[in-house]
């Protein structure tokens, strides 16, 4: 049965000296796609800066905000209900030629189409001595062993906030063993390409009241692509299969293409910035 999901994303931002001028782009609107349907959607700043909408590189929704007057503090707050439809990852026929399934990733029209999500990037990129991390056995289906990848990062990785940041790279995050959803899903994503699969980053809100690890702020997840299957969601922080919890705004290669604030600032002096994201559900009769 479908739920009806509401949730409210805060930003509050103070300067120390005036700001003179700033630039910034929000990219956390749900998107719209099979499972899901936006019903409701407001987006307020505390100083009545004018909000234009537009769309990213990939597809995505953002909002743009240029306030035209100098402040010290500047408030957001985003508001968003959908429909989101009951999720069964599992609902796809399993591979049945495995051989030829694992022959399909080193075709070059496969590797061509699916270049962007095959690709290092700064954050999917293993250390040297960590080439072999986790390999595939290819006597299992691809879609098992992504499985058998997404257990492995769970347990490979502790979930702990305020280790790691949106800057850290994966020798940190192997190194030390802690980190959050974004951690994990650059993990898991390095791993998957290592071995010849697509794997794109999802950023999005996850309901939590079923007792799953995220952060007060938005969730990361991966999406592989398994041939004659297509596009499977990984939730590796929490080792499940991404379902009706799961609400995606936008994917990309890694957090630089989620991350779901970027701005430029002309100020001078220290700066505080919070965030904070609630998303509650209720059965839609």
């Amino acid at each position: 049965m479908p739920k009806e999901y509401s949730i409210t994303y805060k930003a509050d931002n103070n300067y120390e000296n005036w700001v003179h001028d700033a630039n910034w782009q929000f990219l956390i609107i749900p998107q719209e796609n099979d499972s899901q349907e936006l019903i409701a959607f407001d987006f307020l700043n505390s100083i009545k800066a004018i909000n234009e909408e537009s769309i990213n590189g990939y597809g995505f929704k953002t909002v743009r905000v240029h306030p035209k007057e100098k402040f010290k503090k500047i408030s957001f707050e985003a508001n968003f209900k959908l429909i989101k439809k009951e999720v069964n990852p599992f609902d796809f026929e399993p591979e049945h030629d495995v051989s030829a399934s694992y022959s399909k990733l080193n075709k070059l029209d496969f590797k061509v189409d699916f270049e962007p999500f095959l690709k290092k990037t700064h954050f999917t990129t293993l250390p040297n001595l960590t080439s072999s991390l986790f390999q595939f056995d290819e006597q299992l289906s691809i879609f098992e062993n992504l499985k058998r990848l997404n257990d492995w990062t769970y347990i490979h990785i502790y979930f702990k906030t305020g280790v790691t940041n949106v800057k850290t790279t994966l020798d940190e995050i192997i190194k030390k063993r802690h980190g959050v959803c974004q951690d994990f899903t650059h993990l898991f994503c390095a791993l998957a390409r290592k071995n010849g699969i697509p794997a794109r980053y999802v950023s999005g809100y996850l309901h939590q009241g079923s007792g799953y690890f995220g952060d007060s702020q938005m969730h990361a997840w991966s999406e592989t692509y398994v041939p004659n299957v297509g596009w499977v969601g990984f939730d590796p922080t929490n080792n499940l299969l991404a379902n009706d919890n799961h609400i995606k705004v936008a994917h990309g290669k890694d957090y630089d293409d989620c991350s779901p604030l970027k701005g430029v600032i002309y100020s001078q002096g220290k700066n505080k910035t919070s965030h904070s994201v609630i998303v509650s559900s209720q059965q839609q009769q």
